[in-house]
């Protein structure tokens, strides 16, 4: 996937209170246990009517795999790891028994210094920590447009901070689609060429919802 200039969707600033109010209303028992996906718009569902997105596909595969749990869409379209950073404390209220971190997409986009956006990621799991709160780091490959040496601090940043804290890693978020044609990418991404369409997030959750099923495990 190329890079292109812009963000995951557009950058919108939203409110603790606005964000809580459009969560679905679901019956959560003491039994249930609840995960936040902090993301952008890959995590937000950008492009994609709402049952589309990655939130509903994820929580749907979890059901069906017998996980008593809710999915809490936590994604801001246009964000970076420094957003993320910002919203994280308020993000976590004291139901929320785990954290799925999907960011540095725009970072990358954006050419930030991945020793930037490190610091960023390394703050969020502080915080998720400091309220025992159990993570999950999703990782992000990126391109040689900026770069051998930028690739490599980047792409690496995500399994050093996993082995630094003591945290589960995924794989890349695009994982599920790497094995797809360029000439096939058509059928399972939007027409900007970054976001996946309804077809490309079933093949992402597919791949990630395995590593998502374990940090529920273990929260139970």
């Amino acid at each position: 996937m190329s890079i292109a200039s812009g963000s995951y969707g557009h950058v919108k600033f939203m409110s603790k209170a606005l964000i809580l109010g459009l969560l679905p209303a679901m019956p959560v028992t003491a039994e249930t246990v609840v995960v936040a996906a902090l993301g952008d718009s890959l995590t937000q569902g950008y492009g994609l009517v709402e049952n589309e997105g990655f939130v509903p596909q994820l929580s749907n595969w979890l059901t069906n795999k017998g996980a008593d749990v809710q999915v809490v869409n936590a994604g801001v379209s246009g964000d970076t790891t420094q957003g993320g950073l910002a919203r994280t404390a308020w993000t976590l209220t004291s139901d929320v028994d785990a954290l799925i971190i999907t960011l540095g997409g725009n970072d990358l986009l954006r050419g930030i210094d991945p020793a930037v956006s490190r610091s960023n990621l390394a703050g969020i799991i502080e915080i998720a920590q400091a309220k025992d709160v159990e993570v999950l780091l999703i990782g992000m490959t990126a391109p040689l447009n900026f770069g051998a040496d930028y690739k490599k601090s980047f792409d690496g940043m995500y399994e050093t901070l996993s082995l630094e804290y003591d945290i589960n890693l995924g794989p890349d978020f695009f994982a599920g689609l790497r094995d797809i044609a360029l000439s096939d990418r058509g059928s399972v991404m939007q027409s900007d060429q970054l976001h996946p369409n309804a077809v490309g997030v079933g093949l992402i959750v597919e791949v990630l919802g395995p590593y998502v099923l374990t940090l529920v495990e273990q929260v139970k």
